[in-house]
Order: C-alpha cells, then sequence, then structure tokens
C-alpha cells in the first residue's frame, strides 16, 4: 500500500471519529455533511497532481504569528526563531495568508494546521481561515485567549478545531507554562464543551510526565471534558540543556504501544502521535512528503523542528515549493537515516544545514 492510500485511510478515519463525536450535535452534523464532499474532492485533486508528476501532501503547518502571550520552557518556536524573535523579518499580512491558503486547497491539500506562537494573536488570520470552509484548520494553541467571544467563532465556523497544549494536570501544565495557566484552560474546555465545540489536546511527551499523559484515566478525564483529539507530540530537544527530558527509544517504543491500545478503547476520540505514527507511513513526513512547515514570515521550512529555509512563500509558490530540490534531497536525507524513531531531521542537521552552504 503506498503512502498516499495510508494517508487518505488515515484522513478518513479522523472524518469517522469526528462523526462520532458529532452524532448527537446538529450542527457539527451540519459541518460534517458540508465538509466531508469537500475531503473526497481534495482527495481527487491530489491524486490528479501525483499522475501529473507532482506529490501534494494533505497537511501543511503554517505558524501565523511571531509572538506569545507565554514564555513556555522549552519552546521550539522560540528556539527556532519563529517567535519571540528579535529579526527584522516582519510577520506576512493576512492577505498573503489567504493566498497561500487559497494555492494550498487548490492543489488539494485538506488540512492546515495553524500555530505560533499563539495564533489566536492573529485573529485577522483565523478570520480568513475561517472563510475556506473546504479547509479545516486545526490550531495549535495555548487555550488562554479564548474568551467568550472568540468561542462564539469558533462556533460558527466549526473547520477551525482548537488544539490545546497541555502537559499533564495543573503541576505539570503550570510548571512548564506559567501559574494559573492550567486553570484558564480548564475554563476554556467548559466554555468548549457547553457549546458542543469539538477541540484536541496537544501533549508535549517528556520522560517526567509519560507515566501521567498515557494513562486510560487521565485520556478519559479530557475525554469527560469534550476533548475529541488527543496528539501525543514527542518532546524535542531544541532548547539546549533539555536533552534529558527526551524520550529514548524503548519509550517510544512503549508510547506507541500505548497509542494504539488507547485508540481501541477511545472510539469517539481521535488519538494520534508524532512523530511515532510516521512508523506506519515509512518514516518522516516532512519537507513536503506528508507536510511542510511556513514560518510567520513566509520561509518554507522542512518542519517545525528543522527550521531551515531556502524559498519565502511571500515570492514563490506553494507548488514550487514542493517541486524543489532542496525538499528532494531533504527527503533523500530522511529516507537514508531508516526510520529509528524521533525527529529525523532534527537528529540529521549536519546533513541539512551542508544543503544551505
Amino acid at each position: 500500500m503506498n503512502l498516499n492510500s495510508m494517508m487518505d485511510q488515515g484522513i478518513t478515519q479522523i472524518m469517522k471519529t469526528a462523526g462520532r463525536f458529532y452524532l448527537n450535535n446538529a450542527k457539527g452534523r451540519a459541518f460534517l455533511m458540508s465538509v466531508l464532499p469537500e475531503m473526497a474532492k481534495s482527495t481527487v485533486r491530489r491524486k490528479k497532481q501525483e499522475k501529473e508528476g507532482l506529490h501534494v501532501p494533505p497537511f501543511l503547518i503554517a505558524s501565523i504569528a511571531s509572538q506569545c502571550n507565554l514564555h513556555c520552557a522549552g519552546c521550539y518556536a522560540r528556539a527556532g526563531g519563529g517567535c519571540g524573535s528579535t529579526t527584522v523579518k516582519a510577520d506576512m499580512a493576512a492577505s498573503q495568508w489567504a493566498n497561500i491558503f487559497e494555492q494550498a486547497g487548490s492543489l488539494g491539500v485538506a488540512f492546515i494546521l495553524l500555530a505560533g506562537g499563539e495564533p489566536f494573536l492573529r485573529r485577522d488570520v483565523l478570520e480568513l481561515a475561517g472563510e475556506f470552509p473546504k479547509i479545516i484548520f486545526p490550531i495549535f494553541t495555548n487555550g488562554t485567549m479564548l474568551d467568550e467571544e472568540t468561542i462564539a467563532f469558533l462556533d460558527r465556523h466549526r473547520n477551525l478545531i482548537p488544539i490545546i497544549s497541555i502537559e499533564g494536570n495543573a503541576k505539570e501544565t503550570d510548571s512548564r507554562r506559567g501559574t494559573g495557566t492550567h486553570e484558564q484552560i480548564e475554563v476554556t474546555m467548559a466554555a468548549l464543551k457547553k457549546r458542543k465545540i469539538l477541540f484536541g489536546a496537544s501533549i508535549t511527551v517528556t520522560k517526567e510526565n509519560i507515566d501521567l499523559v498515557t494513562r486510560t484515566d487521565f485520556l478519559g478525564s479530557l475525554e469527560d471534558k469534550g476533548c475529541g483529539v488527543t496528539l501525543y507530540v514527542e518532546y524535542v530537544p531544541v532548547e539546549t540543556g533539555t536533552e534529558d527530558l527526551m524520550l529514548e527509544k524503548t519509550d517510544i517504543q512503549r508510547l506507541q504501544d500505548i497509542c494504539l491500545a488507547l485508540k481501541k478503547n477511545f472510539r469517539k476520540m481521535v488519538v494520534l502521535s508524532f512523530p511515532g505514527d510516521e512508523e506506519a507511513l515509512g518514516g518522516c513526513l516532512a519537507s513536503g512528503r506528508g507536510f511542510f512547515h511556513i514560518n510567520p514570515y513566509g520561509d518554507a521550512e522542512p518542519c517545525p523542528f528543522s527550521p531551515h529555509a531556502i524559498q519565502n512563500l511571500t515570492s514563490d509558490s506553494v507548488e514550487a515549493v514542493l517541486r524543489s530540490q532542496y525538499f528532494a534531497d531533504l527527503r533523500e536525507i530522511a529516507k537514508n537515516a531508516g526510520n529509528h524513531g524521533g525527529c529525523t531531521l532534527f537528529e540529521m542537521k549536519d546533513q541539512v544545514e551542508k544543503l544551505l552552504a
């Protein structure tokens, strides 16, 4: 079975799980009835492009904001210069992001993951994303800026799905993200549940919290709070001095095994692991194989954990980036590295940087 078929099956499974979540929710069912045909059309577009010699990934990651209202320990965006940077570069305008969304959708991209910084600081971009109902936009947020008016906005635009970052319970979350953050997240989750809005949780898994966040009762508590998506993200030590938090190979395998069991036990919830789930798809999905990353300034990077770019979306097209020799060379590096767990391009940093010389 080739990569395209496997990723299409994964998307189908995600949508089926969303269907179970929205089973007794009129607004949710209406959203699914409108978006499911568009998912099928996106698949057709990608297949057409493939026949014409262009592989289009179903996902993109777009970091739309270079600023954040929190200063979380070990933040990959700050470490990579995409958040809180003193660079003279300016964030792309909302109209430029709209152009990228239009290009991506026409090629067959089905999901554009919005990140930052804190994406809710770019309400102008989010409002434009709401005008692309054929694309699903998971929004990776710290969850502290979703006031009543913002939640009402999300209620009107069900293709915008907040994915709230947590580290565990109050102790774990507040130690990384700041005192009181967990309490704010709890309020946000309760408000989203009241509106019956699909939302998710993104959990950065470290040596310190792996036992807690993978427990059945922990995931059950998230489900009770209304969470419909749980994404486990293996910690990547982009911040020097945090290598002791990184999962070892045995931990990564254990996380994958646990996720398989959780998927069977939580049928109403989408449970994913990154980059763990890449193993079933033949390895690293960066550099356009399954996705690529656009930073707030428009730089086209292979992955958020490998912030090295040659092209920029203010002057180059999405298609040009996907056809680039740079991304082709990066895919070859990842392929030759083999599937050894963890973030491949981060670990192959020296080889990646040689391509920039």
